[in-house]
């Protein structure tokens, strides 16, 4: 497939991973003139990232009472080098390699094929979506313990639609207002923490950190609490056109909010065990703002409360913006239609928002139980064909430019990649009846989508066209070869 429009603008073959040439220009790079947008630079994405991954230790409390302190630490400790590293190594090869919205869907398509492409964008944007519609509603679940009118009815449901039209707004506003809004959203859901651990050095109980009940683990809960927390650092791909100088600056980012999510979920662990006797039963989502009060008091309590609700708002946006630019992306490949390529005065993918802002709103009904395990249901069938199109154009294009490169060869990072790809296949497994029809069926429609939208664009009932300022990613490895000699 070349790059092609249906308008009159010109069109032009680049070779896939040809970035170094004066003739490409990422998405967005080009633009700036014509949309009121600004690049993102280092602190921004960091913060970014860290809300896509993490948000803060908000969520972590299951681990303890699924099983104990010991495997909870060990798990947030050695989960990352299982499944943390390795996606972020991947995004930061793959990101660097491709420096333009749409990332893990480019990743596929350049390497599987559109269809492969499009499915990957499907699962990894309803994925997306339905983690979304989760945090007006923790957002108004930590309200509801002082103010009983969000418990439910009439109030609850308009309480969601303003907050998540507010929101929603920011994501329209530009990406670097999001990214400074997530700097200083991050900076006030991290401090709390730090100073409960100061206040809690005289009652902490190294011993405590030891304990184990190896036959009563929830191995369930266990897994989905540890994969829920430290997946998604891939998502900050699709927003790489709006990052200043992504080729060196997304793994500098990555490599930092890496450092910031382990350390962020690792010292609230340790203080909370360590420092209050074990009740697992009570270790559940919101069970630090009990331990606040423990050891600060009320107002250290009312602090952490409010951190953690900040905290949802700023997952919500980045995600958001993740989202929406994704199918900017996919618009600009022609695997949607032109008008999600649409931007604002700001630069912002003023359909993809809507779309995405759309999708929350329809699925805020689900329940948190629902919501963690479909998800993450959906992200496992996206990575696997991350990782196969990360090892096939490791395999079909080892010349390409890579601005960043995981310094292992193409069989040293197959050996990286079993650990993760074997935790994919458990946590599969331990999906429910009900999950696994309901992801499957998601699947399928987009199994169905892809055609269906390519007969659209057949019979010209909707305008598609790709940017011609991205290069073939469906070019040849002898074009590839030929292409720079005709130059």
């Amino acid at each position: 497939m070349r790059p092609r429009t249906t308008g009159s603008s010109a069109t032009s073959f680049i070779p896939m991973g040809h970035y170094g040439s004066p003739e490409y220009q990422g998405l967005g790079e080009g633009d700036h003139k014509v949309y009121n947008s600004q690049k993102v630079s280092i602190i921004p994405l960091v913060f970014l990232i860290f809300y896509e991954v993490s948000g803060g230790p908000f969520g972590i409390e299951d681990s303890v009472q699924a099983a104990g302190p010991l495997l909870a630490i060990l798990g947030f400790l050695v989960f990352p080098f299982i499944w943390s590293i390795p996606e972020a190594l991947i995004t930061a090869e793959l990101g660097t390699m491709f420096p333009e919205n749409g990332g893990y869907v480019v990743w596929v398509s350049s390497s599987l094929g559109p269809f492969w492409g499009f499915q990957q964008g499907w699962m990894k944007w309803l994925s997306g979506v339905i983690d979304n519609a989760l945090y007006p509603v923790l957002f108004l679940d930590y309200l509801k313990a002082s103010y009983h009118i969000f418990e439910g009815g009439l109030p609850r449901t308009l309480a969601v639609l303003i907050l998540t039209v507010a929101l929603t707004y920011m994501n329209y506003r530009g990406l670097t207002i999001v990214g400074w809004v997530a700097v200083c959203l991050g900076v006030f859901s991290i401090l709390p923490f730090i100073v409960m651990g100061f206040v809690a050095i005289p009652k902490l109980r190294p011993s405590r950190w030891l304990v184990v009940d190896i036959h009563n683990v929830d191995w369930t809960l266990y897994l989905n609490t540890l994969f829920w927390n430290l997946n998604y650092w891939d998502s900050i791909s699709t927003l790489a056109g709006e990052v200043q100088n992504p080729k060196r600056t997304l793994p500098k980012g990555l490599f930092y909010a890496l450092i910031l999510v382990v350390v962020g979920y690792l010292f609230p662990l340790l203080i909370g065990t360590g420092s209050i006797p074990l009740q697992k039963e009570l270790w559940e989502d919101g069970y630090f703002s009990t331990i606040a009060m423990i050891l600060g008091g009320s107002w250290l309590r009312s602090w952490l409360q409010g951190a953690s609700a900040l905290s949802n708002m700023g997952m919500f946006v980045t995600e958001m913006s993740s989202d929406s630019y994704q199918l900017l992306g996919m618009a600009e490949r022609g695997m949607l239609p032109s008008f999600f390529s649409k931007r604002s005065r700001y630069g912002t993918p003023l359909v993809g928002i809507l779309f995405s802002a759309s999708g929350v709103l329809l699925l805020s009904w689900m329940s948190f139980q629902e919501i963690v395990a479909a998800e993450n249901f959906l992200y496992c069938f996206g990575m696997l064909l991350e990782f196969v199109a990360f090892i096939k154009l490791r395999i079909t294009h080892p010349t390409a430019p890579r601005p960043y490169r995981i310094p292992i060869g193409t069989k040293g990072v197959i050996l990286m990649l079993i650990p993760p790809t074997v935790l994919i296949f458990v946590v599969l497994a331990f999906a429910s009846l009900k999950v696994m029809i309901v992801s499957i069926i998601a699947v399928f429609v987009g199994f169905l989508l892809q055609p269906s939208l390519k007969y659209v664009e057949k019979r010209q009932w909707l305008r598609f066209s790709v940017s011609p300022d991205l290069p073939d990613f469906t070019a040849t490895e002898e074009e590839n070869i030929i292409e720079p000699i005709l130059e």
